[in-house]
């Protein structure tokens, strides 16, 4: 696990922004995983402006985002769907049939949809790389604490604190979904590389628990500690309960030496 630490949120998003702009250039037809909400909004900001400075191209690129609503309408703004669309994919030059969401409505077996959504990764070859963010509670995608971390894509009944902190996107004619279609941990984990992003004081908890806790299903984005090539990019707020803050800095100042000269991405 690379820690990278970042003055602020705008270098956390332009670091994270460079570094999928490479992996993109090292290979245009890349497996992106993606994520939603407010943390990776400056990030998707980055790669338009890169895209219209004709750094980067997505035409060959296909995506995979964590998680969907369950038995939301695509079209609703409070669908990933809409997110995705709005802040990134009607910016670049993806080909929409490209872009894939685990979707299920409720004529649907959500465990069926869920294979065929595991099915279409594999076919594909596989995540190159997977964005994610973390919540409070330490989930990543819709995995809250408890979910195995041997977990495929699957329906979750979501926590309340992350029901509540999603309540104000919602309004009294669109009732607010208490389940959600995800990629599984095990499904993350496959990734041949993982990016995680945060920023603020309110992720700093859930930073420390994620690097220097314990393995454990309390805290789902744990599991990274596992991974062979997880780079998380975080900026001084959400480092701020980081033990052993110092290290971690000095650590990642080698870590970006080293990757500079030699590349992010040997695995490719």
């Amino acid at each position: 696990m690379q820690v990278l630490i970042f003055d602020d949120k705008a270098a956390v998003a332009n670091n994270a922004a460079e570094l999928i702009k490479k992996l993109i250039n090292t290979k245009p037809n890349a497996n992106l995983g993606l994520a939603t909400g407010s943390t990776p909004v400056d990030l998707y900001k980055q790669l338009i402006v890169k895209h219209k400075n004709k750094e980067v191209y997505f035409s060959q690129v296909n995506t995979f985002n964590l998680d969907e609503y369950y038995d939301i309408d695509a079209n609703s703004i409070n669908s990933y769907r809409y997110f995705m669309d709005e802040q990134l994919f009607n910016h670049i030059d993806i080909d929409p049939k490209n872009t894939f969401l685990p979707t299920c409505n409720r004529h649907q077996d959500p465990r069926q949809q869920g294979a065929v959504f595991e099915k279409k990764i594999t076919e594909l070859g596989g995540i190159d790389l997977q964005l994610l963010g973390i919540g409070g509670n330490g989930h990543i995608g819709f995995n809250e604490p408890s979910s195995s971390f041997a977990s495929r894509t699957r329906i979750k009944s979501l926590a309340k604190q992350t029901i509540q902190d999603n309540s104000r996107l919602f309004t009294p004619q669109e009732p607010q979904p208490h389940m959600a279609m995800t990629m599984g941990i095990a499904t993350i984990m496959e990734a041949k590389y993982v990016l995680l992003i945060a920023t603020g004081k309110n992720k700093a908890q859930a930073i420390q628990d994620m690097v220097n806790g314990p393995l454990s299903a309390s805290c789902p984005a744990s599991i990274l500690q596992m991974h062979q090539n997880a780079i998380i990019m975080i900026d001084n707020e959400a480092a701020s309960l980081l033990e052993n803050k110092e290290y971690f800095t000095w650590v990642s100042q080698q870590n970006q030496e080293i990757n500079d000269s030699f590349g992010y991405f040997p695995n490719l």
